[in-house]
């Protein structure tokens, strides 16, 4: 875990409350998106390194972002910068998403299999890991020719592996032991 990341955490959870508290939530992923795009700007990320008072970085950070942000947008701009954690909006964006998404009951599965899976499979796929993770489900789904038949499924910390090139490999290990 990187250290922005860990700096990002309470920052990104005070802002998702307020934003569940006030309703507003999709309003302010759009606002944490744009601005973290804009603390990725080489030249932004270069004046936030600068020796700028944390006053003039907050004015000419919210001046960038304009009309993108809304009164509390601009003033939680002023508190990262007063902080000195405008170069952590990145992170506070991705942060907040996974806010959005456990309090939306959603998670993303990478799947990833041998073959193109046809829409019937997916949606067999779909259903049967909304059931057992008890989420909305979202595959992203890759083809590895490598696997050489079979899938590997990963839900955040949970990873099932019943991929034929995995199995192989277990039963090569089994047998040289």
């Amino acid at each position: 875990m990187s250290e922005l990341t860990t700096v990002a955490r309470p920052y990104a959870k005070a802002a998702f409350d307020f934003a569940v508290e006030n309703a507003d939530i999709a309003n302010w992923q759009e606002m944490l998106v744009f601005a973290g795009e804009v603390a990725k700007n080489d030249e932004i990320r270069n004046i936030l390194s600068s020796a700028l008072a944390a006053e003039n970085l907050a004015e000419l950070f919210v001046g960038v972002c304009g009309e993108q942000l809304n009164t509390h947008g601009q003033n939680f701009i002023h508190v990262l910068a007063h902080s000195n954690r405008l170069s952590a909006l990145p992170d506070i964006s991705k942060q907040f998403d996974a806010f959005k998404a456990d309090y939306d009951k959603e998670v993303d599965v990478d799947v990833t299999s041998a073959i193109k899976l046809s829409k019937g499979q997916l949606d067999k796929m779909s259903a049967a890991l909304e059931k057992r993770l008890s989420r909305k489900v979202k595959l992203i789904c890759n083809v590895d020719p490598g696997l050489v038949a079979g899938l590997i499924i990963k839900a955040g910390d949970t990873v099932i592996d019943g991929s034929v090139n995995s199995k192989l490999n277990r039963l090569s290990d089994a047998l040289q032991a």
